[in-house]
Parts: structure tokens; sequence; C-alpha cells
């Protein structure tokens, strides 16, 4: 259902459900600005939640007028995100006693989100703007959406027919208004807005005069002069500064605030910060000289000290997104999963071999050690299903084995947000060279964290080289719900007994870390070996492949 126009002609699109049963999402930055003008699916936002970083398209074409949350902010899935005024539509006049109608946030499924209607409403029948109730189901609203789905809601468009609300009492719209008449801010879920206590319902002031003289400023129900700036450019450069035009006396005629009167504010205040920055550094360094005399052992007067150690707190770091979906899933595997671990040391010297070869034929399409890995352990998983397959929790609470058909296979990449495991889909019906372009393509999107959340969350079996941070081994943790991993250490020169003859080799260790619920020590190490046999006699497992 497409987003009603209502009262102040501002379309508000309420953050949609981002996929994965996902109910919060983490704004990273504004892809537009205020008074931008905005196309349909034009992306105008980028939002980080627990799988990846996704960019959030506009419904909506027109002007951007509110952007609800600042870079940082976490944000709750059906809260008010972006307000866009339609082409055509000016901004709206005050309402009686200078009482603006507020827009209306329209859930993703198209209806306006609750609290806020609900107030939006009743002051709209107070100042006399017709709303569904008063039109009739006869009275459709004509507005467009992209039609298109950005996992969890459409944008259809076309016409919709106005929905019937029940007529709200003199006590109700007293109760949801603040002094003046202003409707009261809606309660978003997780908003500090939740926590303000219930302002006090007084009564509405008397409309202006209609005598009053032309250009005059508007009175605001206090009776105080609502500032008087006609210029955008003077707007947007006080609120790119932070500076309310209430708090500037406008050097124009009758009070109007001009460029130079908001330049001399931000020079003001430049200069007060400056004193406040050398009577902070002045403090420090106060602090800093009874920190050195102080006893060992004490903690005098420190803001923050880390209470077990007694060392000063440097910074505290909420987890969030990414990282906290790393610490939840770790946690998990290894509170629920019985992991057993097998290893075994491979002589790769023949696999080392046939890539140089063909690297020599072929310089520009020859694939990576990795991808040969990738193919034998899908060769490898046909052969020992049970390693391909997971432990699944049914509605009564007893438990199941789950077998799928192929394989999707997790390659963990390391990026600047953490780990990460996208998965090749049906990576059993590739070959070598395949994987080696899924895998390329899937670690550029993970490292610009690009990845979708259905991209780091369908594999089946993870393979992990944690031989390009330079060690040999490591006690890898289970990829939950997954049944097991497998991790390939650094290749490097070391003595080997070839045929009864000592000589130098290229080995490396290969750990595979299992659930020992889905299968035994026998069908794990028959397995490990039969991917380290491939990798040692390559040219004979590739001809069978």
């Amino acid at each position: 259902m497409s987003a009603p126009t209502l009262g102040s002609g501002l379309l508000v699109f309420a953050l949609p459900d981002l996929g994965e049963g996902l109910t919060e999402a983490e704004l990273v930055s504004w892809l537009v600005a205020e008074g931008d003008s905005v196309a349909v699916d034009q992306p105008v936002a980028e939002v980080e939640t627990a799988k990846s970083v996704v960019e959030v398209p506009s419904p909506f074409a027109g002007t951007v007028a509110v952007l609800h949350g600042r870079p940082g902010d976490v944000l709750d899935v059906g809260a008010p995100f972006l307000s866009v005024r339609p082409d055509g539509e000016a901004a709206p006049a005050a309402a009686a006693g200078g009482a603006s109608i507020p827009d209306t946030p329209v859930a993703p499924h198209g209806d306006p989100v609750p609290a806020v209607a609900a107030a939006a409403s009743a002051l709209r029948e107070d100042a006399g703007v017709p709303t569904a109730a008063t039109q009739g189901e006869g009275s459709p609203v004509a507005s467009e959406g992209s039609g298109n789905v950005l996992i969890g809601y459409g944008t259809p468009g076309g016409l919709t027919g106005g929905r019937r609300r029940p007529r709200r009492t003199a006590a109700t719209r007293l109760a949801e208004t603040v002094p003046g008449g202003a409707v009261g801010a809606p309660v978003v879920p997780g908003s500090t807005l939740a926590s303000a206590p219930t302002p006090t319902p007084t009564a509405a002031p008397a409309p202006p005069s209609s005598g009053a003289a032309p250009g005059a400023a508007a009175t605001g129900p206090t009776g105080a002069a609502a500032p008087l700036c006609v210029s955008p450019l003077v707007r947007k450069l006080a609120r790119d500064h932070g500076l309310r035009l209430g708090d500037l006396r406008g050097s124009g005629e009758k009070g109007l605030i001009l460029r130079r009167d908001v330049d001399e504010a931000i020079a003001a205040r430049a200069t007060a910060d400056g004193a406040d920055a050398a009577a902070d550094t002045a403090t420090a360094d106060s602090a800093a000289a009874r920190s050195v005399l102080q006893p060992e052992g004490t903690l005098g007067d420190a803001p923050d000290r880390d209470p077990r150690s007694g060392l000063a707190v440097l910074d505290r770091t909420p987890l969030r997104g990414v990282r906290r979906t790393i610490a939840e899933a770790m946690s998990r595997s290894r509170r629920e999963i019985p992991e057993a671990t097998v290893w075994v040391d491979v002589d790769v010297t023949a696999l080392v071999e046939l890539r140089e070869g063909m690297k020599r034929k072929t310089p520009d399409a020859v694939p990576g050690i990795l991808s040969f890995v990738a193919r034998f352990v899908v060769a490898g998983l046909a052969r020992y299903p049970e390693l391909n397959s997971r432990i699944a929790t049914r509605e009564d609470g007893s438990q199941e084995l789950v077998r799928v058909e192929g394989v999707n296979l997790g390659i963990a990449a390391q990026t600047e947000r953490g780990l990460v495991v996208p998965s090749i889909r049906r990576a059993d019906t590739m070959s070598a060279r395949r994987l080696d372009a899924e895998i390329r393509r899937l670690a550029a999107l993970a490292r610009e964290g690009k990845a979708t959340p259905s991209d780091l969350s369908s594999g089946t079996f993870t393979l992990n080289n944690y031989g390009v941070f330079g060690v040999d081994g490591s006690a890898a943790i289970i990829n939950y719900p997954e049944s097991a991993i497998l991790g390939m250490g650094r290749i490097i020169d070391r003595p080997w007994v070839v045929d009864g003859q000592l000589a130098v080799r290229k080995v490396t260790e290969l750990t595979l870390a299992f659930d020992h619920r889905v299968c035994d020590g026998g069908t794990a190490g028959g397995f490990l070996r039969f991917v380290a046999d491939a990798m040692e006699n390559p040219g004979t497992v590739l001809a069978d492949l």
C-alpha cells in the first residue's frame, strides 16, 4: 500500500525490515541532506545491521524534509526514518496559534505509525484539515511508489482508499497536545522520548488578529515572536553550524535574520569554544600533575576506572552490528556444540608445482591454491555428507539431523568490520576456476560491507584460510549452526621424508573442527584424509572430478 499524503504534505518513510528478522539497525551515514531532491529508489542512507552494511533506497520522489536520526544512532524497525515532501507540494502553513500540523510516519506496508498518526489526526481535525475519516472511503489519495522490494517491504504505486478511523473525543485530543495546542511527540520504542515527563495541557491561544501588519513576525503559543528568516541559504548555514534561529538577533528590517548575523554568531561561538578548550587544557594539566603525586594504589578523583584492575578506562565501545553478531554466534557455538578437532600435516609440493605449471602457460587465468582446496572439500563432502548437515530443534523441543542437497561453501573473510563468512551457493556444481572467481567476488563484497544477509547466513560448511596471517594452525570455532569447519595454515618449506630420503617440501597443516553429535572420529578422519590425499596428488583427483 502506498503512503498517503496527509496534512503537511510530507510522506514519512519508516525504517523497513532489512531481513533475517532484524529489529534494529545502526545509521552509518546519510547519503542525502535536508533540502536535497531525491528520486524513487535513490539510495538515501547506509545502515549497518547485524549482518552487513546496506544502502536504503527512498520509496518516494520529492525533496528531503527531515532526516530522522544522526550517524551512530541505533534505529528501531518501523520508526520514522526519512520525511519527503513530494514535488509540487509547498511547505505547510502554520496552523492556528502558530502550531504546525505534523507529518505522519508511514510503516513499510503503508499504514501510518500508530503513535504518531493518532496525535497528527487529532490536530488535523482541530485545524479543519480533511482526514481519511472525514473524506470517507470514496476519497482515495494518490501517491506513487517504487514497486521494488528491499528485503521485507514493497512500495507499489496506485490509488489507495482512505482508512476510516474513529473520531477522537475532546478529552483524548487534549491529552495528546502540548501547551499551545501542538501535538505531543510520539513515543518511539527505544528513543529517549519514552522517559520524558508528560506535558500539562493548557488552553489554546487565540488566533492572531486579522488586522496584523503584513510582514510582521508570527507569534507562537507563548506570545514570543518566531524568528524571521526568509533565506534558505541562511537557514542552511545556521543548521549546518548547529545554531537555532530563535537564539539570533536579526539586524535586518523588522528583525530579519541576515547572513552576517549567522556569521557573527558562528565567530562568537568559535571564540567561546577556544576559551573553553584552553580552560579544559589547564584542568587536564592540573589533573595530570595530581596523578603523578598521587600514591600508588589510590583511585583519587579519576572519572572512570576499571574496578577489577584499577587502571583508567580509555573508552567503552558497545557491541553492535557485525561485532555483536560475531560475539553471539561464537558464544552460542561453544555453548551448544560439543566439538572435537583433528589435524594433519600435508605435503602440497605437487599442488604448488601444478599451479606454477599452469601459471607459466596461462598467467592470467590460474585458480588460487584455496580454490583447488575448495574443490577437494566439496568432493569430500559428497563422500562424507554428515559433515554437511546440521542439528536443528523442532517445535516440540526434540532435535533432528537435517541433511541438504548440495553444498553452500562458506569462505571466512577478515574485514575491517570483523570476521564474516559469505557462502558460495551450490559450490558442488563448480569447477576450481569458477570457485576461484566466486571466492574473489565474495571477498570483495565482504571487504566493502556489501554482502547481503543471505550471503552471510546460508552456508552449510566453512573453509578458513588462516595461513594468510602467518600461522600454522588454529582450534577454529564452528560457524553455528553448521557442523564443521576446515582450516588451512601457511605453506612453508619443511624437511620431509620422501621415498626414504630426506627432502625439503612445501607443507601445510589442515585442521578440522566438527560437531561430535553428527558423526564420530572415523567419519571426520576419513574426510580430512581425503582432502589431504587430494592436495598431495592433485592430478589424479582432478581427473576424476
